[in-house]
């Protein structure tokens, strides 16, 4: 089972997403994600947290806060428990990523990019700031089949 982080760096409006175009063989191809990625031997999701934002941005998180666990069961792949961040403070200047291209996207914006069918549930409930939630969210390739949240099967 893998264990990741995704955080949603916040500024005057918009997220910092990564629009995943650099990287071959990239189950992300093509889709604007948040930045995060996977925890190493020893680290807390925070420490995980930390240390991918700057790996993948320069920066420094000085705010953030955890806002559930996302567990991925993709059909004939390894299953995912993914920590889902925000963060809203911020030291250092954004630099390239070599995973894909970073851009401030507009929070009324990011539904008309190309996401996960699941990252659309999790950033409505981002959108609500519902309390803290496990989401469950099963694909078959692409294609969402299952999403459960707090043990409720929701209709998407």
């Amino acid at each position: 089972m893998q264990l990741t982080t995704l955080c949603y760096i916040e500024k005057e409006g918009s997220y910092l997403m990564l629009h995943r175009i650099k990287k071959k063989q990239d189950i992300n191809q093509g889709k604007w994600i948040g930045l995060g990625g996977h925890l190493e031997a020893g680290e807390s999701p925070e420490d995980c947290l930390l240390r991918e934002i700057k790996e993948e941005c320069g920066l420094t998180l000085t705010n953030y806060r955890m806002w559930g666990i996302v567990s991925f069961c993709p059909q004939g792949a390894e299953d995912e428990y993914m920590f889902l961040y925000t963060a809203d403070a911020f030291e250092g200047e954004l630099t390239e990523c070599n995973e894909g291209e970073l851009a401030w996207v507009a929070k009324e914006k990011v539904m008309e990019k190309e996401l996960w069918e699941g990252d659309r549930v999790f950033l409505k409930l981002l959108q609500q700031e519902a309390p803290f939630f496990s989401l469950k969210l099963c694909y078959e390739g692409e294609k969402l089949v299952q999403a459960v949240l707090d043990g409720t099967e929701l209709s998407y």
